[in-house]
């Protein structure tokens, strides 16, 4: 592991959230670990210099940084990068891009991503954002929520974590699935990841 050892004798682990857009999620998680002395979002992570997440991340002094498609895809830039902030673990938090071979090797079982649905059902690729919830509203679904999952070489496809659900209306429309999803996220993201980071280093964390 590659976090410094803290005077308490615990490692900080930290962890990077890649992220394409507004950043709300990331802002949520940035701000639940402030009062940590183990666990520290050291780096934001985006594919998109004009993605508001960078203002988000600014303003809790927390750095951020661009790559394009084709640096995510060959890792190697990324990943200089990601060594030297001492990342242990990867957030992805809307981050649109598939990720690459050299992450998942570099990070094995060190990557989730939460998605806005209940697997296996709308998932895969172009299965993101508002896109997720019209498909939930067309399927006349009485229900949707969040999954929180590792990431492995296919979309969505990783070992799940965590699901939550909440109850969805005759009369919603993909806006109002949005706002039930979304507060589900901010409400459970942070806490799994919590989770999440014990079982991946369970030597190095002591109560939060």
């Amino acid at each position: 592991m590659t976090g410094f050892v803290q005077k308490t004798g615990f490692f900080m682990t930290n962890i990077a959230i890649f992220a394409s857009g507004n950043g709300s999620n990331a802002e949520n998680i940035i701000r639940y670990f402030l009062g940590s002395s183990m666990i520290r979002v050291a780096l934001v992570v985006s594919n998109k210099a004009d993605a508001y997440v960078h203002t988000r991340a600014g303003s809790l002094n927390v750095p951020s940084c661009t790559f394009n498609k084709a640096e995510f895809d060959a890792g190697k830039p990324v990943l200089k990068t990601l060594a030297e902030y001492g990342v242990d673990f990867i957030v992805l938090a809307g981050f649109l891009l598939k990720v690459s071979q050299p992450l998942l090797d570099t990070f094995p079982r060190r990557i989730i991503n939460i998605h806005p649905a209940l697997l296996p059902k709308h998932g895969g690729k172009g299965m993101y954002g508002q896109r997720v919830h019209q498909a939930v509203v067309d399927a006349g679904d009485t229900e949707s929520g969040i999954t929180i999952h590792y990431i492995d070489e296919n979309y969505d496809e990783g070992d799940i974590l965590f699901q939550a659900t909440c109850a969805i209306l005759p009369t919603d429309n993909a806006d109002d699935v949005a706002r039930k999803v979304h507060e589900l996220e901010y409400l459970h993201f942070p806490e799994i990841i919590e989770k999440a980071l014990k079982k991946a280093f369970p030597l190095s964390h002591g109560d939060r």
